[in-house]
Protein backbone atom coordinates (compact mmCIF):
# COMPACT_ATOMS: atom_id res chain seq x y z
CA UNK A 1 0.00 0.00 0.00
CA UNK A 2 3.00 2.19 -0.15
CA UNK A 3 2.90 5.18 -2.31
CA UNK A 4 5.96 6.51 -3.20
CA UNK A 5 6.59 8.17 -7.09
CA UNK A 6 5.49 11.67 -7.89
CA UNK A 7 1.79 12.66 -7.84
CA UNK A 8 1.63 12.65 -11.99
CA UNK A 9 3.31 8.57 -12.15
CA UNK A 10 0.62 7.80 -9.25
CA UNK A 11 -2.15 9.27 -11.49
CA UNK A 12 -0.91 7.53 -14.27
CA UNK A 13 -0.65 4.31 -12.32
CA UNK A 14 -4.37 5.47 -11.26
CA UNK A 15 -5.80 5.43 -14.95
CA UNK A 16 -3.44 2.59 -16.28
CA UNK A 17 -5.69 0.15 -13.68
CA UNK A 18 -8.92 1.06 -16.08
CA UNK A 19 -6.81 -1.48 -18.34
CA UNK A 20 -7.32 -4.31 -15.86
CA UNK A 21 -11.07 -3.11 -14.96
CA UNK A 22 -12.62 -0.32 -17.30
CA UNK A 23 -14.89 1.45 -14.95
CA UNK A 24 -18.21 0.61 -16.28
CA UNK A 25 -17.11 -3.13 -15.88
CA UNK A 26 -17.61 -2.72 -12.28
CA UNK A 27 -21.44 -3.02 -13.34
CA UNK A 28 -22.00 -6.72 -14.08
CA UNK A 29 -22.83 -9.73 -11.59
CA UNK A 30 -23.71 -12.66 -12.95
CA UNK A 31 -23.25 -15.53 -10.19
CA UNK A 32 -21.15 -18.17 -11.35
CA UNK A 33 -22.00 -21.68 -11.58
CA UNK A 34 -19.78 -23.01 -9.26
CA UNK A 35 -20.79 -20.25 -6.86
CA UNK A 36 -20.41 -21.64 -3.76
CA UNK A 37 -23.72 -22.25 -1.51
CA UNK A 38 -24.26 -19.57 0.94
CA UNK A 39 -25.73 -21.95 3.60
CA UNK A 40 -22.45 -24.22 3.19
CA UNK A 41 -20.51 -20.90 3.24
CA UNK A 42 -21.83 -19.90 6.50
CA UNK A 43 -21.38 -23.27 7.94
CA UNK A 44 -17.90 -23.73 7.22
CA UNK A 45 -17.61 -20.34 9.27
CA UNK A 46 -19.22 -21.84 12.60
CA UNK A 47 -17.23 -24.57 12.68
CA UNK A 48 -14.88 -23.26 15.37
CA UNK A 49 -17.62 -21.31 17.31
CA UNK A 50 -19.74 -21.95 20.00
CA UNK A 51 -22.16 -24.30 18.74
CA UNK A 52 -24.79 -23.08 21.30
CA UNK A 53 -25.36 -20.00 20.13
CA UNK A 54 -24.93 -20.86 16.01
CA UNK A 55 -28.73 -21.01 15.95
CA UNK A 56 -29.22 -17.35 17.71
CA UNK A 57 -26.99 -16.65 14.31
CA UNK A 58 -29.06 -18.14 11.72
CA UNK A 59 -31.97 -16.57 13.71
CA UNK A 60 -31.11 -13.44 13.48
CA UNK A 61 -29.80 -13.77 9.32
CA UNK A 62 -33.06 -15.10 8.91
CA UNK A 63 -35.05 -12.22 10.18
CA UNK A 64 -34.70 -9.86 6.72
CA UNK A 65 -32.28 -9.36 3.68
CA UNK A 66 -30.53 -6.70 5.41
CA UNK A 67 -29.71 -8.94 8.76
CA UNK A 68 -28.83 -11.91 5.91
CA UNK A 69 -26.29 -9.59 4.29
CA UNK A 70 -24.85 -7.93 7.30
CA UNK A 71 -23.53 -11.36 8.74
CA UNK A 72 -23.13 -13.24 4.95
CA UNK A 73 -19.56 -11.07 4.79
CA UNK A 74 -18.01 -14.13 4.00
CA UNK A 75 -20.29 -15.01 1.28
CA UNK A 76 -19.88 -11.46 -0.37
CA UNK A 77 -16.00 -11.41 -0.18
CA UNK A 78 -15.93 -14.75 -2.43
CA UNK A 79 -18.69 -13.03 -4.96
CA UNK A 80 -15.94 -10.35 -4.83
CA UNK A 81 -12.55 -12.00 -5.12
CA UNK A 82 -14.66 -14.55 -8.26
CA UNK A 83 -14.55 -10.91 -10.40
CA UNK A 84 -12.00 -9.19 -11.85
CA UNK A 85 -10.00 -5.60 -9.80
CA UNK A 86 -8.50 -2.92 -10.07
CA UNK A 87 -5.39 -3.84 -7.80
CA UNK A 88 -5.45 -0.45 -6.28
CA UNK A 89 -4.61 -1.61 -2.35
CA UNK A 90 -6.11 0.05 0.57
CA UNK A 91 -6.42 -1.30 3.95
CA UNK A 92 -10.32 -2.74 3.01
CA UNK A 93 -12.91 -2.45 6.36
CA UNK A 94 -14.00 -5.96 5.09
CA UNK A 95 -17.73 -4.98 6.09
CA UNK A 96 -18.44 -1.75 5.32
CA UNK A 97 -22.45 -1.93 5.20
CA UNK A 98 -24.30 1.48 6.33
CA UNK A 99 -24.84 0.15 10.16
CA UNK A 100 -20.72 -0.44 10.25
CA UNK A 101 -20.70 3.44 10.30
CA UNK A 102 -22.19 5.25 13.53
CA UNK A 103 -20.49 7.88 16.15
CA UNK A 104 -18.04 7.52 18.68
CA UNK A 105 -16.19 9.45 20.99
CA UNK A 106 -12.50 10.53 20.22
CA UNK A 107 -10.04 10.55 22.60
CA UNK A 108 -9.98 14.38 23.16
CA UNK A 109 -13.55 13.74 24.15
CA UNK A 110 -14.86 15.01 20.60
CA UNK A 111 -17.95 12.53 18.79
CA UNK A 112 -17.09 11.60 15.53
CA UNK A 113 -18.56 9.58 12.73
CA UNK A 114 -16.90 6.82 11.08
CA UNK A 115 -16.29 3.66 10.32
CA UNK A 116 -16.73 1.44 13.60
CA UNK A 117 -16.40 -2.39 12.72
CA UNK A 118 -13.26 -3.65 11.72
CA UNK A 119 -13.45 -7.69 12.57
CA UNK A 120 -12.42 -8.46 8.60
CA UNK A 121 -10.14 -5.62 8.30
CA UNK A 122 -7.11 -6.83 5.60
CA UNK A 123 -5.32 -4.89 2.43
CA UNK A 124 -7.86 -5.48 -0.65
CA UNK A 125 -8.74 -3.53 -3.35
CA UNK A 126 -10.94 0.20 -2.65
CA UNK A 127 -13.90 -1.34 -4.41
CA UNK A 128 -14.89 -4.44 -2.71
CA UNK A 129 -15.65 -1.72 0.19
CA UNK A 130 -17.72 0.42 -2.40
CA UNK A 131 -19.61 -2.39 -3.65
CA UNK A 132 -20.61 -3.57 -0.26
CA UNK A 133 -21.53 -0.31 0.72
CA UNK A 134 -23.65 0.49 -1.76
CA UNK A 135 -25.09 -3.48 -1.83
CA UNK A 136 -26.58 -2.37 1.95
CA UNK A 137 -27.89 1.10 0.59
CA UNK A 138 -30.25 -0.92 -2.20
CA UNK A 139 -31.21 -3.80 0.05
CA UNK A 140 -31.70 -1.23 3.02
CA UNK A 141 -33.83 1.26 0.62
CA UNK A 142 -35.86 -2.21 -0.83
CA UNK A 143 -36.51 -3.25 3.32
CA UNK A 144 -37.94 0.32 3.91
CA UNK A 145 -40.01 -0.18 1.44
CA UNK A 146 -38.67 2.53 -1.03
CA UNK A 147 -39.35 2.58 -4.86
CA UNK A 148 -36.13 0.55 -6.58
CA UNK A 149 -35.22 3.94 -8.63
CA UNK A 150 -35.11 5.27 -5.09
CA UNK A 151 -33.06 2.92 -3.79
CA UNK A 152 -30.70 3.14 -6.71
CA UNK A 153 -30.39 6.82 -5.95
CA UNK A 154 -29.46 6.38 -2.95
CA UNK A 155 -26.36 3.92 -3.34
CA UNK A 156 -25.58 6.21 -6.73
CA UNK A 157 -25.12 9.09 -3.95
CA UNK A 158 -22.89 7.00 -1.87
CA UNK A 159 -20.47 6.16 -4.36
CA UNK A 160 -20.63 9.90 -6.10
CA UNK A 161 -19.70 11.25 -2.35
CA UNK A 162 -17.02 8.43 -2.35
CA UNK A 163 -15.29 9.35 -5.61
CA UNK A 164 -15.88 13.06 -5.13
CA UNK A 165 -13.96 12.93 -1.54
CA UNK A 166 -10.96 10.74 -2.67
CA UNK A 167 -10.51 13.36 -5.52
CA UNK A 168 -10.91 16.26 -2.90
CA UNK A 169 -8.52 14.47 -0.87
CA UNK A 170 -5.78 13.33 -3.75
CA UNK A 171 -4.94 17.06 -3.91
CA UNK A 172 -3.99 17.44 -0.01
CA UNK A 173 -1.18 16.64 1.89
CA UNK A 174 0.03 14.05 3.81
CA UNK A 175 -1.18 15.63 7.56
CA UNK A 176 -3.84 16.97 6.21
CA UNK A 177 -5.57 13.61 5.15
CA UNK A 178 -3.52 11.87 8.16
CA UNK A 179 -5.87 14.75 10.01
CA UNK A 180 -9.35 14.38 8.35
CA UNK A 181 -12.54 13.91 9.88
CA UNK A 182 -16.19 13.60 10.49
CA UNK A 183 -16.96 15.56 13.10
CA UNK A 184 -20.71 14.87 14.34
CA UNK A 185 -21.99 18.21 14.37
CA UNK A 186 -21.29 18.66 10.83
CA UNK A 187 -24.17 15.79 10.14
CA UNK A 188 -26.74 18.60 11.17
CA UNK A 189 -26.39 20.63 7.81
CA UNK A 190 -26.93 18.13 5.89
CA UNK A 191 -30.34 17.13 6.85
CA UNK A 192 -33.25 19.19 5.58
CA UNK A 193 -36.26 19.45 7.54
CA UNK A 194 -36.44 20.97 11.07
CA UNK A 195 -38.01 17.40 12.23
CA UNK A 196 -35.43 15.03 10.41
CA UNK A 197 -32.61 17.70 12.24
CA UNK A 198 -34.06 17.05 15.64
CA UNK A 199 -34.25 13.41 15.42
CA UNK A 200 -30.30 13.75 14.24
CA UNK A 201 -30.03 16.23 17.38
CA UNK A 202 -31.49 13.71 19.54
CA UNK A 203 -29.25 10.88 18.33
CA UNK A 204 -26.18 12.58 18.96
CA UNK A 205 -27.37 13.52 22.65
CA UNK A 206 -28.04 9.82 23.31
CA UNK A 207 -24.62 8.93 21.77
CA UNK A 208 -22.91 11.25 24.52
CA UNK A 209 -25.07 9.65 27.25
CA UNK A 210 -23.60 5.95 26.02
CA UNK A 211 -21.72 5.66 28.73
CA UNK A 212 -19.61 3.23 31.27
CA UNK A 213 -21.61 4.94 33.88
CA UNK A 214 -24.98 4.64 31.93
CA UNK A 215 -23.86 0.86 31.18
CA UNK A 216 -23.32 0.11 34.91
CA UNK A 217 -26.67 1.18 35.47
CA UNK A 218 -28.56 -0.95 32.15
CA UNK A 219 -25.68 -4.33 32.74
CA UNK A 220 -24.90 -5.00 36.63
CA UNK A 221 -26.84 -5.22 39.85
CA UNK A 222 -25.64 -5.01 43.14
CA UNK A 223 -25.74 -8.76 44.74
CA UNK A 224 -24.81 -9.06 48.40
CA UNK A 225 -23.66 -5.84 48.59
CA UNK A 226 -21.30 -6.36 45.67
CA UNK A 227 -21.96 -5.09 41.94
CA UNK A 228 -22.18 -7.98 39.20
CA UNK A 229 -23.22 -8.10 35.98
CA UNK A 230 -26.64 -8.90 35.52
CA UNK A 231 -27.70 -12.74 33.83
CA UNK A 232 -29.46 -12.42 30.94
CA UNK A 233 -29.11 -15.78 29.20
CA UNK A 234 -27.87 -17.10 26.21
CA UNK A 235 -27.19 -13.01 25.41
CA UNK A 236 -25.48 -12.56 28.55
CA UNK A 237 -23.80 -15.09 31.12
CA UNK A 238 -21.65 -14.73 34.37
CA UNK A 239 -18.11 -16.02 32.93
CA UNK A 240 -17.56 -19.60 34.27
CA UNK A 241 -14.33 -19.80 37.02
CA UNK A 242 -12.03 -21.43 33.95
CA UNK A 243 -12.97 -18.13 32.07
CA UNK A 244 -12.65 -15.92 35.11
CA UNK A 245 -9.53 -17.14 35.99
CA UNK A 246 -8.28 -17.29 32.48
CA UNK A 247 -9.29 -13.62 32.24
CA UNK A 248 -7.60 -12.32 34.96
CA UNK A 249 -4.39 -13.95 33.44
CA UNK A 250 -4.55 -12.38 29.91
CA UNK A 251 -5.26 -9.23 31.27
CA UNK A 252 -1.24 -8.60 31.77
CA UNK A 253 -0.65 -9.83 28.20
CA UNK A 254 -3.47 -7.26 26.73
CA UNK A 255 -1.96 -4.32 29.00
CA UNK A 256 1.56 -5.02 27.28
CA UNK A 257 0.25 -3.51 23.78
CA UNK A 258 -1.24 -0.19 25.04
CA UNK A 259 1.65 2.56 25.17
CA UNK A 260 3.06 3.73 28.67
CA UNK A 261 0.45 5.97 29.82
CA UNK A 262 -2.18 4.09 28.96
CA UNK A 263 -0.85 1.17 30.97
CA UNK A 264 -0.29 3.55 33.89
CA UNK A 265 -4.17 4.64 33.32
CA UNK A 266 -5.41 1.18 33.25
CA UNK A 267 -3.20 -0.09 36.29
CA UNK A 268 -5.76 2.38 37.97
CA UNK A 269 -8.31 0.30 37.73
CA UNK A 270 -9.75 -3.04 39.41
CA UNK A 271 -11.21 -5.95 38.12
CA UNK A 272 -14.60 -6.57 39.32
CA UNK A 273 -16.80 -9.07 37.36
CA UNK A 274 -17.07 -10.46 33.75
CA UNK A 275 -19.56 -12.02 31.68
CA UNK A 276 -19.75 -13.55 28.40
CA UNK A 277 -21.50 -11.49 25.96
CA UNK A 278 -23.15 -12.20 22.58
CA UNK A 279 -22.83 -9.29 20.01
CA UNK A 280 -23.78 -8.32 16.39
CA UNK A 281 -24.97 -10.48 13.75
CA UNK A 282 -21.70 -12.01 11.39
CA UNK A 283 -20.11 -12.23 15.00
CA UNK A 284 -22.53 -14.51 17.17
CA UNK A 285 -20.47 -17.84 17.99
CA UNK A 286 -17.54 -16.28 18.46
CA UNK A 287 -15.78 -15.72 22.03
CA UNK A 288 -16.83 -12.45 23.35
CA UNK A 289 -16.36 -11.26 27.16
CA UNK A 290 -17.25 -8.13 28.84
CA UNK A 291 -15.09 -6.72 31.91
CA UNK A 292 -16.18 -4.57 34.53
CA UNK A 293 -13.47 -2.70 36.35
CA UNK A 294 -13.85 0.20 38.83
CA UNK A 295 -11.62 3.41 39.26
CA UNK A 296 -11.30 5.89 41.95
CA UNK A 297 -14.68 4.40 43.52
CA UNK A 298 -17.88 2.20 42.52
CA UNK A 299 -18.81 5.28 40.32
CA UNK A 300 -16.23 5.43 38.44
CA UNK A 301 -16.27 2.42 36.06
CA UNK A 302 -14.87 1.31 32.67
CA UNK A 303 -16.23 -1.79 30.69
CA UNK A 304 -14.23 -3.66 28.28
CA UNK A 305 -15.06 -5.76 25.62
CA UNK A 306 -12.59 -8.44 24.76
CA UNK A 307 -13.71 -10.26 21.55
CA UNK A 308 -12.38 -13.40 19.48
CA UNK A 309 -10.31 -12.51 16.66
CA UNK A 310 -10.69 -14.65 13.60
CA UNK A 311 -8.72 -15.02 10.38
CA UNK A 312 -10.77 -12.02 7.84
CA UNK A 313 -13.23 -13.41 5.30
CA UNK A 314 -11.00 -11.75 2.99
CA UNK A 315 -7.83 -13.73 3.49
CA UNK A 316 -8.28 -16.47 1.61
CA UNK A 317 -8.81 -14.61 -1.59
CA UNK A 318 -6.26 -12.50 -1.07
CA UNK A 319 -2.39 -12.67 -0.63
CA UNK A 320 -0.67 -12.28 2.77
CA UNK A 321 -1.22 -9.20 4.59
CA UNK A 322 1.30 -7.52 7.44
CA UNK A 323 0.24 -9.55 10.49
CA UNK A 324 0.13 -12.82 11.80
CA UNK A 325 -1.83 -12.28 15.12
CA UNK A 326 -5.80 -11.88 13.86
CA UNK A 327 -5.91 -9.47 17.22
CA UNK A 328 -3.11 -7.12 15.94
CA UNK A 329 -4.51 -7.09 12.68
CA UNK A 330 -7.78 -5.75 13.87
CA UNK A 331 -6.25 -3.21 16.30
CA UNK A 332 -3.80 -1.78 13.48
CA UNK A 333 -6.43 -1.86 10.79
CA UNK A 334 -8.45 -0.05 13.09
CA UNK A 335 -6.10 2.85 13.79
CA UNK A 336 -5.11 3.07 10.54
CA UNK A 337 -8.60 3.56 8.96
CA UNK A 338 -10.08 5.68 12.46
CA UNK A 339 -9.55 9.15 11.70
CA UNK A 340 -9.02 8.89 15.93
CA UNK A 341 -9.25 5.12 18.12
CA UNK A 342 -10.17 4.02 21.16
CA UNK A 343 -7.50 4.65 23.97
CA UNK A 344 -7.98 0.90 25.29
CA UNK A 345 -7.69 -0.71 21.70
CA UNK A 346 -5.07 -3.57 22.31
CA UNK A 347 -4.93 -7.28 21.95
CA UNK A 348 -3.42 -10.74 22.99
CA UNK A 349 -3.45 -14.32 22.51
CA UNK A 350 -6.02 -16.20 25.31
CA UNK A 351 -6.28 -19.63 26.31
CA UNK A 352 -6.04 -22.79 23.29
CA UNK A 353 -4.14 -20.06 21.55
CA UNK A 354 -7.10 -18.32 20.47
CA UNK A 355 -6.75 -14.67 19.16
CA UNK A 356 -8.47 -11.81 21.00
CA UNK A 357 -8.69 -7.89 21.06
CA UNK A 358 -10.11 -5.39 23.63
CA UNK A 359 -11.22 -2.24 23.58
CA UNK A 360 -13.70 -0.09 25.42
CA UNK A 361 -18.09 -1.59 25.66
CA UNK A 362 -19.75 1.90 25.56
CA UNK A 363 -17.69 5.13 24.91
CA UNK A 364 -20.13 7.62 23.52
CA UNK A 365 -21.25 4.77 20.91
CA UNK A 366 -24.51 5.40 18.45
CA UNK A 367 -25.39 4.06 15.56
CA UNK A 368 -28.38 5.62 12.44
CA UNK A 369 -31.77 4.21 12.80
CA UNK A 370 -31.50 3.01 9.16
CA UNK A 371 -34.77 1.04 9.16
CA UNK A 372 -36.86 4.42 9.87
CA UNK A 373 -35.01 6.18 7.28
CA UNK A 374 -37.43 8.04 4.19
CA UNK A 375 -35.50 8.15 0.57
CA UNK A 376 -34.22 11.55 1.29
CA UNK A 377 -32.47 10.60 5.01
CA UNK A 378 -31.10 7.18 3.68
CA UNK A 379 -29.64 9.38 0.82
CA UNK A 380 -28.20 11.84 2.87
CA UNK A 381 -26.67 8.67 5.41
CA UNK A 382 -25.86 7.04 2.28
CA UNK A 383 -23.56 9.98 1.20
CA UNK A 384 -21.88 10.95 4.39
CA UNK A 385 -20.91 7.03 4.22
CA UNK A 386 -19.26 7.55 1.40
CA UNK A 387 -17.51 10.17 2.21
CA UNK A 388 -16.02 8.90 5.57
CA UNK A 389 -15.18 5.86 3.38
CA UNK A 390 -12.70 7.98 1.19
CA UNK A 391 -11.74 9.36 4.45
CA UNK A 392 -10.35 5.69 6.19
CA UNK A 393 -9.17 4.49 2.32
CA UNK A 394 -7.60 7.58 1.88
CA UNK A 395 -5.21 6.88 4.70
CA UNK A 396 -3.65 4.10 3.57
CA UNK A 397 -4.21 3.78 0.15
CA UNK A 398 -2.85 5.62 -3.18
CA UNK A 399 -5.10 8.70 -3.45
CA UNK A 400 -3.85 9.84 -6.19
CA UNK A 401 -4.02 6.49 -7.98
CA UNK A 402 -7.52 6.41 -7.03
CA UNK A 403 -8.75 9.33 -7.75
CA UNK A 404 -7.26 9.00 -11.18
CA UNK A 405 -8.85 5.91 -11.87
CA UNK A 406 -12.30 7.37 -10.69
CA UNK A 407 -12.23 9.85 -12.73
CA UNK A 408 -14.02 13.55 -13.15
CA UNK A 409 -17.72 12.13 -14.53
CA UNK A 410 -20.02 9.52 -12.83
CA UNK A 411 -18.81 6.24 -14.90
CA UNK A 412 -17.89 4.86 -11.94
CA UNK A 413 -20.75 5.62 -9.92
CA UNK A 414 -22.98 4.34 -12.18
CA UNK A 415 -21.53 1.16 -12.53
CA UNK A 416 -21.15 0.46 -8.73
CA UNK A 417 -25.26 1.60 -8.40
CA UNK A 418 -26.29 -1.11 -10.86
CA UNK A 419 -23.87 -3.68 -9.55
CA UNK A 420 -25.51 -2.94 -6.18
CA UNK A 421 -28.90 -3.24 -7.86
CA UNK A 422 -27.94 -6.82 -8.39
CA UNK A 423 -26.41 -7.73 -5.84
CA UNK A 424 -29.40 -6.52 -3.76
CA UNK A 425 -32.02 -8.74 -5.47
CA UNK A 426 -28.82 -11.60 -4.87
CA UNK A 427 -29.30 -11.33 -1.29
CA UNK A 428 -32.63 -11.39 -1.31
CA UNK A 429 -32.06 -14.84 -3.40
CA UNK A 430 -29.71 -16.11 -0.42
CA UNK A 431 -31.70 -15.05 2.20
CA UNK A 432 -34.09 -17.00 0.91
CA UNK A 433 -32.22 -19.81 0.57
CA UNK A 434 -31.23 -19.81 4.56
CA UNK A 435 -34.64 -19.83 5.07
CA UNK A 436 -35.11 -22.72 3.24
CA UNK A 437 -32.22 -24.42 4.83
CA UNK A 438 -34.15 -23.56 8.65
CA UNK A 439 -37.09 -24.95 7.11
CA UNK A 440 -35.42 -28.47 5.96
CA UNK A 441 -33.63 -28.59 9.34
CA UNK A 442 -30.40 -28.35 7.79
CA UNK A 443 -29.46 -25.46 10.07
CA UNK A 444 -31.04 -24.88 13.25
CA UNK A 445 -32.35 -21.23 13.60
CA UNK A 446 -33.86 -19.85 17.57
CA UNK A 447 -36.48 -16.67 17.06
CA UNK A 448 -33.91 -13.62 16.93
CA UNK A 449 -33.10 -12.40 20.72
Amino acid sequence: MSTPGAPADRAARGRAARKRVSRSEHAGWIPAVDRPDPVAVLERQGRDRLPELLPIRYGRMSGSPFAFLRGAAAVMAADLAAQPHTGLTVQLCGDAHLLNFGLYASPERSLLFDLNDFDETFPGPFEWDVKRLAASVVVAARENGHPADKGQAAALAAVAAYRTSMRRLARLGELAVWYERVDAESLLPLVRSSRHRRRVQASLTRARRRTSLQAVGRLTEVVDGRRRIVRDPPLLEPAGAPDMAALRKIFSDYRSTLSEERRMLLDRYRFVDAARKVVGVGSVGTRCFILLLAGRDADDPLFLQIKEARRSVLEEHLPNGPYVHPGHRVVAGQRLLQAASDIFLGWMTGPQGRAYYWRQLRDMKGSADVAGMNPADLTAYARLCGTALARAHARSGDRVAIAAYLGGGDTFDRAVAEYARAYAAQTVTDHATLGAAVAAGVVTASPDV
